[in-house]
C-alpha cells in the first residue's frame, strides 16, 4: 500500500469502527492487500451499506471534507490529501458482511475478500458506461487475482468467464 494513503485510511477505519458502520475496503487498495505485485491507485474506495450512515461529523472532526455526492457514492478528501470514495452500491452488501479483518500496521481494516473483489472487478470491466482505460485496468486486476489464486475462477458464472475469455 502506498504509504501516503495509510494515515488517512487508518483514520477512516478507526472512525467507521467506533461508529459501528459496516464497511469494506474495495478497489485498488484491496487489490494491494490480496496480491504481492504493486498496484498504484489514486484514491481509497470503501463500500458501506448506506452512505446516510457515514459519521460525517466524526470524519470532519479529524480533517476529512466532503467534495461531492452522487446517486450511489460520496467523494471526500482526507487531511493528507487522499481522495476517498464511499459507495453504497447494493451489489457490495454481501461483500461488506463477508469482509475480512486485515491488520495493517496497528489498525484492523475490513477488506473485501478476494472472490468478492474478483466479481466486482469483472462487473466493472463489463460496464460500458466507464471509460475504456478503466475497464481495461479492472479486467487486468481480475486476471491478476486469478493468476495468484486460480481456484477463484471456479466461483465465476458463465458471463464472467466469457468476459475474461476475450483476453486470456
Amino acid at each position: 500500500m502506498v504509504a501516503s494513503k495509510k494515515p488517512d485510511l487508518h483514520k477512516i477505519a478507526r472512525v467507521l469502527s467506533e461508529a459501528q458502520v459496516p464497511y469494506a475496503v474495495i478497489g485498488g487498495v484491496a487489490l494491494q492487500v490480496h496480491q504481492e505485485e504493486p498496484r498504484t491507485t489514486l484514491d481509497v474506495d470503501i463500500a458501506v451499506i448506506d452512505c446516510d450512515l457515514l459519521p460525517r461529523a466524526a470524519l470532519a472532526a479529524i480533517g476529512f471534507s466532503e467534495t461531492g455526492r452522487f446517486a450511489h457514492s460520496e467523494n471526500w478528501i482526507g487531511p493528507g490529501g487522499t481522495p476517498v470514495q464511499f459507495t453504497d452500491d447494493s451489489e457490495f452488501a454481501a461483500a461488506i458482511h463477508a469482509a475480512q479483518s486485515v491488520l495493517v500496521d496497528d489498525v484492523n481494516l475490513m477488506v473485501v475478500r478476494a472472490v468478492d473483489l474478483l466479481h466486482a472487478k469483472i462487473r466493472a470491466a463489463g460496464d460500458a458506461a466507464c471509460r475504456a482505460s478503466k475497464r481495461v485496468q479492472d479486467l487486468a486486476d481480475a486476471l491478476s487475482l486469478i493468476e495468484k489464486s486460480p481456484t477463484l475462477k471456479e466461483d465465476l458464472d458463465a458471463g464472467e468467464v466469457a468476459l475474461l475469455g476475450r483476453v486470456s
